[in-house]
């Protein structure tokens, strides 16, 4: 939950998943279809995908224990090397460090070298004797998570509080290195066509090639274009989204019909959501007006 999501947001999901899933094996009996209500709002509804099916492979194939080599775990679905590593860490103990954004800022400033100077597989392996010199691997691996993020902090680092500003070379040397990451935010603007008929039924479909929001139920969706085909097109409502790091501006379009074309599918607005993501809610609850 917490890939590409904050920890404010990320709580009260948790607390509720965990309610609800009080085991693994019971998690990995569950549909996806109940994983992804849980599940609902926190995006990017990969995650919850990979992490039914890494509970089915865990229960099945390793008698509910998480493997105990790096090897191993990247072989789970949806694990790369930066999950990998905290998790033999955070949950076997052993000698590791999740290399994330914090991190890397983190050792960047120790030695004041921009990140993209350094080779941090390299960095650890040299300094492995004084990173890995306690028992307390787990810990090491979690403080040094939050150490970024509450201490060493992208912006208005706390150096002067900080318990190695005797041997930061960022917090020592008059010229520091900078690692300015802007988030690009795009502003996009879209026209969405809705088909619906009397009974309060709109059209969707998973065929919008967008490069985003791909294989979501939605309406048909293009990029904005002045010559718009009117024709036919009922103009409803302006309004804005956000997704990541675009800006939507929505042109909300409509017409009633009784016919789709053969990739659409009717689906009732007042029908249970489970599997409709928040974006359509959205449009659902704009073309609910209608009614």
């Amino acid at each position: 939950m917490l890939q590409q999501t904050q920890v404010t947001t990320v709580i009260p999901y948790f607390k509720k998943f965990t309610k609800y899933f009080k085991t693994l094996k019971s998690l990995s009996k569950s549909n996806e279809q109940k994983i992804l209500k849980l599940w609902e709002g926190l995006g990017y509804y990969r995650r919850a995908r990979n992490l039914l099916a890494t509970s089915k492979v865990l229960v099945n194939q390793y008698n509910s224990k998480l493997p105990n080599t790096i090897k191993e775990i990247k072989k789970l679905p949806g694990i790369g090397d930066y999950t990998a590593n905290a998790l033999i860490g955070l949950v076997h103990d052993q000698p590791a460090i999740a290399v994330d954004g914090n991190v890397k800022r983190v050792f960047s400033r120790i030695v004041n070298k921009k990140e993209s100077k350094i080779n941090f597989d390299q960095f650890i392996e040299i300094n492995k004797k004084i990173f890995f010199n306690s028992k307390r691997n787990s810990d090491f691996v979690e403080a040094l998570m939050e150490f970024g993020a509450l201490i060493c902090k992208p912006k208005d680092p706390k150096c002067y509080i900080c318990n190695l500003n005797k041997n930061c070379k960022y917090f020592n040397s008059s010229i520091k290195i900078k690692n300015i990451k802007y988030k690009m935010i795009k502003n996009k603007n879209y026209d969405v066509f809705c088909y619906i008929n009397k009974k309060k039924q709109i059209a969707l479909t998973k065929k919008n090639n967008l490069g985003f929001l791909n294989q979501l139920s939605l309406p048909e969706i293009k990029e904005a274009n002045k010559n718009i085909r009117s024709r036919d097109w009922k103009f409803l409502k302006k309004y804005k989204n956000s997704i990541s790091n675009k800006k939507l501006n929505i042109n909300l379009y409509y017409k009633f019909s009784n016919k789709i074309p053969s990739s659409f599918v009717w689906h009732s607005m007042d029908k249970n959501k489970e599997l409709i993501p928040t974006f359509t809610k959205k449009i659902f609850r704009q073309v609910s007006t209608l009614f």
